[in-house]
């Protein structure tokens, strides 16, 4: 990449390690937390019936645990469980890629010790009052109850009053590929309406005795895991999102010349990186919204990613070794469902960090480009340990963390 010698030139600011503070309560015993809300619910299940269990694609600490745990308190009532992988149009929208998904994540029908089911076939089970219709998974419906389990936290391309969680699970994870790309044809400012509103329909059509929702804190350990029943969700779900918001951690600094981010991926955000954290998505900065963020840099894509690469649209600037990670099948399966060609464009392709903090520099406005503000975090997830240039250490030592 060729750079004007004046930037080449630059001495950049030497990096330093400082700790973010967060509030750490968490559950000591995760497992023993599911079994005590959930087992009430499921002595009230038919023994002898049959419970499509929902697990998404999500990166939720000890996913397989309470997958696990929740499996074996149906088996303990009697139920027959078996899963199903709930993540829309993810794992490129294909049975393998899905079961391939969970996988990952330790989930199989050897570890969890019952079937998976990773048909995408759904069927219509109703339309919404404003027409749309409602997809669900077609293996869901024919078990006599669905129990999907999903983390309660804020969206990353909309705000409602539920985002991320049981109600979507339903909505977009059950509808599968079908389901997910009917629900982002209305477009991302409208489902805060299209998710309840299609949850609504499903929880009127599905037995649902209960749905595990699940909620973390700033350092992704379990705070909170709660039972709630089906007919309960649209109005349970939006207390637990509150909680879950007065639990997310945040990048303690208003205003940054360059945030570099080591990883993204679809296991740590839906968007790659949570766009509550960086306070961009993929049309620009969230009006308003800090830290106020001239350039992104992306060094790496995960390997829970498995190639998918929406969110490398919402930076500036990414090196080669991320890019070369691509699985373009995936991406653009992904975003096409979606209905959002931004998150899957490419930026500007760096060889090395240096290279890309150079060629940032050169285009961030207004900025002291000798003593250039500059953050480094390994991902949107993991905000504790972050890296600072020198000159923003005055913000840490005026009790700022």
């Amino acid at each position: 990449m060729r750079l004007p010698e004046s930037v080449r030139n630059i001495k950049l600011p030497k990096m330093v390690k400082v700790t973010q503070e967060f509030d750490d309560d968490h559950l000591e015993d995760t497992a023993a937390a599911v079994r005590e809300t959930a087992a009430p619910f499921a002595a009230e299940m038919k023994a002898g019936s049959t419970a499509a269990v929902l697990v998404g694609s999500r990166g939720i600490t000890d996913i397989d645990l309470i997958a696990k745990t929740v499996v074996e308190v149906l088996k303990e009532a009697g139920v027959k469980p078996f899963i199903i992988p709930a993540m829309g149009s993810h794992g490129g929208g294909t049975s393998e890629g899905q079961e391939e998904v969970l996988r990952g994540y330790g989930i199989t029908e050897e570890t969890m010790g019952v079937p998976i089911n990773s048909s995408m076939e759904t069927e219509i089970i109703g339309e919404t009052d404003d027409g749309m219709e409602v997809h669900f998974s077609k293996p869901a419906l024919e078990a006599d109850y669905v129990v999907p389990i999903g983390r309660v936290k804020p969206h990353t391309d909309f705000t409602g009053f539920v985002e991320s969680g049981l109600c979507k699970m339903l909505a977009i994870g059950g509808g599968k590929h079908n389901g997910c790309s009917r629900i982002h044809r209305e477009g991302f400012p409208a489902l805060e309406h299209t998710i309840p509103d299609s949850a609504k329909i499903i929880i009127e059509r599905v037995d649902i005795p209960f749905g595990l929702a699940v909620i973390e804190n700033a350092f992704e350990k379990t705070h909170t895991v709660e039972a709630v029943r089906g007919r309960d969700f649209l109005t349970r779900e939006p207390e637990l999102l509150k909680l879950a918001k007065s639990l997310m951690p945040r990048i303690k600094f208003d205003d940054i010349d360059i945030l570099i981010v080591e990883q993204i991926g679809k296991d740590i955000s839906g968007t790659g990186m949570d766009t509550n954290i960086i306070a961009r998505d993929s049309f620009g900065p969230l009006p308003g919204a800090v830290p106020r963020i001239q350039r992104i840099i992306i060094e790496d894509l995960t390997e829970g990613a498995h190639g998918n690469a929406i969110g490398f649209g919402m930076a500036d600037f990414i090196l080669r070794s991320a890019l070369d990670k691509i699985d373009f099948n995936a991406t653009y399966t992904n975003g096409i469902a979606s209905g959002n060609t931004n998150g899957m464009k490419i930026p500007v392709i760096a060889d090395t960090e240096e290279e890309a903090i150079r060629a940032a520099l050169q285009t961030c406005i207004g900025i002291d480009i000798n003593n250039p503000r500059i953050v480094k975090i390994k991902d949107t997830l993991h905000l504790s340990e972050i890296e600072v240039s020198e000159n923003m250490l005055d913000k840490v030592n005026n009790a700022l963390f």
